[in-house]
């Protein structure tokens, strides 16, 4: 090999070292962009992955303070309508006591014959017919068609009317376990009065009930309105 086979010799060597050199650092550029890329698009990835983590966890959240909030609403309201159950029991416990005191009235005879007196003639003065016909309970059979005289003179002093006929029914009377009271009819029987003592009760717990279940359980606190 002659000086010139060696330069040519020593310029390749170079061009080979300089092109591996080259071939080493593209590599490695390379290998640092791809690093650099992996590393961000797994950041990205990662945080994808917890932004959805959160929002899953989130709704999560959500659903069980919902589920939280229906539940304890739920057993509020079965919590007070078993209250008010509660309370309604007892005034119908108080009403039921009350109607059974009220037959002590049919053994006091003077008191229990000035009641019937006045719901007859109040029954009277109600249907302003002139002929009604009057149920009672057998006991009181007879005791209506003595007082029939004194509710029609009554009824009289009121409206004036002299034109009445007052019968008591002898065929269809009262059941016996009420009170007490009667039950007028006019036109046939198409319209009538009520005038038993649980009817008169009834009247009376209801026009009541407000003043009772305040006397009983307070004044409710909700209410805005009272009269």
């Amino acid at each position: 090999m002659n000086l010139y086979d060696d330069d040519v010799a020593k310029q390749l060597q170079h061009m080979i070292a300089f092109i591996q050199q080259e071939a080493a650092e593209k590599v490695e550029e390379i290998e640092v962009k791809g690093e650099e890329e992996f590393n961000i698009e797994k950041s990205r990835l990662v945080s994808q992955q917890r932004i959805k983590i959160i929002e899953y966890y989130d709704k999560k959240e959500k659903q069980i303070e919902l589920q939280r909030k229906i539940q304890h609403s739920n057993l509020a309201n079965a919590s007070r309508l078993s209250i008010l159950k509660a309370r309604d029991d007892y005034i119908q416990a108080l009403k039921e006591e009350t109607r059974k005191q009220l037959t002590i009235l049919t053994q006091d005879r003077v008191k229990y014959i000035y009641i019937i007196v006045n719901l007859i003639t109040q029954g009277l003065i109600v249907l302003m017919e002139e002929n009604v016909m009057i149920r009672c309970r057998p006991d009181d059979y007879g005791l209506v068609q003595q007082l029939i005289p004194d509710a029609i003179q009554r009824y009289h002093r009121v409206l004036q009317q002299k034109n009445i006929q007052v019968t008591v029914d002898d065929k269809n009377f009262l059941r016996d376990d009420l009170a007490g009271g009667v039950e007028l009819y006019g036109m046939d029987g198409k319209i009538h009065v009520s005038n038993t003592i649980e009817a008169r009760l009834e009247l009376i717990f209801h026009q009541m009930l407000p003043e009772i279940r305040r006397d009983l359980f307070g004044i409710n606190q909700h209410r805005k309105y009272y009269y």
